[in-house]
This record gives structure tokens, sequence and C-alpha cells, in this order.
């Protein structure tokens, strides 16, 4: 089994040559985009209303989705049948009109496809197996329903809404495969990784490979853009970011560049803090979206030049809603006028978020209120 690769270098030199890729992609393409405003964005393009979407903009918070899962045997159904799936992912366009449709899944399915078996618990999450390394295969066939889901979306989207693949990236989902479900300091993925480093860096191997391969299922499909949520960036060890996170990530950003140069691909590092800079110059995205804990401002003078930003409301202004939310809009607004920029949130919106207040966000931004 392969050991940790040598950690990557973050001089700007190295890190620069990252950037000119994304720089002639842009350069490349915006021209070709001008109908998507999100895409236009990605291509580094100041687009004025920003546009906007939300992380988990398809789920509870809905009456529409709520009903729909009512009559669904659990949440694994809900994914794996397209015309459900794609229902789901349809419902807050319909509703808000936002200039990006995530497609609805969840980062457990590339386990799933290798054969670890999933489970939802009503109320607690997930739950998977205890992890056996030796069976580990991954089975595409098994991610069919996504690629199908893809496709009636895609039939159905209007002509401005760009459609977003995504994935786990590796060090999340191996943290889920590890413990056998959520946790909140990635304590047993880190024990495992200390204990067997050979074994866990086997397993990261095998989910880049896995990763990989379901995004360029989900281009050759219809998305037009790719997230890659490294939801548990924040409990990597410092020492380890590089081979646990963003050496795993660059491989899968490059092996889908290389199937299609012309895809964005967001990363979104959520808790990395100072190591935020490094996931903008190392792993090769378009673009970065930020946690509410990270400063926009800070981030436009620590990032390279050419990096497009994403984010990054704090999910609880928007349950919140009135003046405090307008507030901060305008605060996000201010600070990135003038740049490229994906409005979003920090994380997912929260279930217990009223619909006046997202439809108040977009009314706002689209006001152009700043």
């Amino acid at each position: 089994m392969s050991q940790f690769s040598p950690r990557l270098s973050s001089s700007y030199n190295q890190s620069s040559i990252y950037r000119n890729e994304i720089e002639d992609w842009a350069k490349d393409v915006t021209s070709e985009r001008s109908d998507k405003l999100l895409l236009n964005a990605l291509a580094g393009e100041v687009v004025a209303p920003q546009p906007t979407w939300l992380m988990r903009q398809a789920g509870r918070y809905l009456p529409e989705y709520r009903e729909l899962r009512s009559k669904t045997s659990g949440f694994l159904e809900l994914c794996l049948t397209p015309a459900l799936a794609s229902e789901v992912t349809l419902q807050p366009i319909r509703r808000f009109g936002f200039d990006g449709a995530i497609i609805f899944a969840d980062i457990l399915l590339v386990p799933y496809a290798l054969g670890q078996r999933l489970w939802f618990v009503e109320g607690e999450g997930p739950r998977l197996e205890p992890l056996n390394l030796a069976k580990l295969k991954f089975d595409r066939a098994m991610l069919a329903p996504v690629f199908e889901t893809i496709g009636r979306v895609k039939s159905e989207l209007p002509g401005s809404t760009t459609l977003i693949g995504f994935a786990g990236a590796p060090w999340t989902v191996a943290t889920y495969m590890i413990a056998g479900g959520g946790s909140d300091d990635s304590a047993a993925a880190r024990l495992f990784a200390y204990q067997q480093p050979r074994a866990f860096a086997a397993l990261i191997d095998v989910l880049v490979e896995a990763t990989a391969d379901y995004l360029i299922g989900q281009i050759d499909a219809g998305a037009e853009a790719l997230q890659i949520f490294e939801s548990w960036a924040g409990t990597i060890p410092v020492q380890d970011v590089d081979g646990f996170s963003l050496r795993p990530i660059r491989t899968i950003i490059d092996k889908v560049r290389r199937h299609s140069p012309a895809t964005p691909v967001i990363v979104f590092p959520r808790g990395a803090g100072t190591n935020y800079p490094r996931y903008a110059q190392e792993t090769g995205a378009t673009a970065i979206s930020l946690d509410a804990h990270t400063s926009i401002r800070w981030a436009q003078g620590a990032f390279p030049p050419a990096t497009v930003l994403q984010g990054n409301l704090d999910p609880i202004s928007l349950v919140a809603g009135g003046e405090a939310l307008d507030r901060e809009i305008d605060r996000i607004l201010s600070d990135t006028d003038g740049n490229p920029h994906i409005f979003n949130l920090g994380h997912g919106i929260r279930p217990e978020t009223p619909i006046a207040h997202v439809e108040q966000l977009v009314k706002r931004i689209r006001s152009g209120r700043a």
C-alpha cells in the first residue's frame, strides 16, 4: 500500500502555475457563457447583481420537500430515485430563481458505490457498516441514478441557471467511513491515521480515484460546474493538511481537468482558518467558498489575485431575518464590490429557516443594495 506523497510546496512560484491554468481557462470560456451569470463569475467577471445559490438550498426548510420526503421510505431512496431527486433539485429554483442548481444527492454515495453499506437514521443522520478496506471496490453503475437525475434536471432548468455537481473531499468522506457516521472532531479518523498510516493512505487513494470518476460522470451527464466539500477541514492536524486534504483535492481536480478543461471547480474547505490560502494556491480550484468565520477582506488580500470567492453569509443571520439579515447581506456586497463573487452561505441552510427570509435575501441581492 502507498505511503503519503511528499508535501506540496506552498511557495507562490509553485502555486502560481496552478493560478495560470485558471486564468487561461477563464480567458477561453468567458465569451461563451454570457447567459449564465454564475459561470461568468467563475470565469472572473464582475457580475451585477451577484449570482446567488445556497448550500443545501434543496431540503427540509421547504414544505414541498417535506411533503415529497414523507412519501419515501428513506433519504437514500430519495437520492437514488431520479424522478424524486430531480424534483427536489428543481424546487428551490422554481420558488426563488437561484442562479445555480446543485444536484440533490449526498457525499456518502461514494462509499455506497465502493460497497460500504450505507443507511440513514431519521433524526440522527448517516450510518455506515464497519470499514473493510479489502472489500472496497468502486462500482460506477451504482451511481447511475445520480447521472440520470442530472440529465433530467438539465433538460428542465432555465437557460440562465448553472447546474452544479458535487462530491465530498477524500478526508471528509473518510471521516464518515472510519467512524461509521458523523463526528464533530473526526477523532476516529485521526486515530486511524496515526495508528495505521499505510491503511489510511490507501483509503485516501481509493477515494481520490472514485471521487474523480464520480465527478467526471457528473460532467458527462450535464453538470456545468462542480463543488468539492471539505466539510471537516477544520479537524485536520496542521502537519497533515497536505497529505490528508490538499494533495488529494489537487489530484482530483487534475483528473477532472484532463477530462474536461472547461469545467470550473469550487472548493469549500470549511473551518480551514489560516490554511485557507493554501487551498486557493495549491489545489487548482477555480473558486474558493468561504465559511462564515473567514473574512472576505482578508481572503482578498491573502489569496492569489485570480481567485474567485464564494460565500459567506452566516446561516443563523438567514434564520434571524429582518434588519440583521439586511445588514449582513449589505456588508458582503460592500466587501466584494468590484470583485468577482458568488453570493452563498458560509455553510448549509438550516431547516428552521423561514422561507420569507430567503425571499428577503434574494430580493436584497438583486436590488443591488450595498
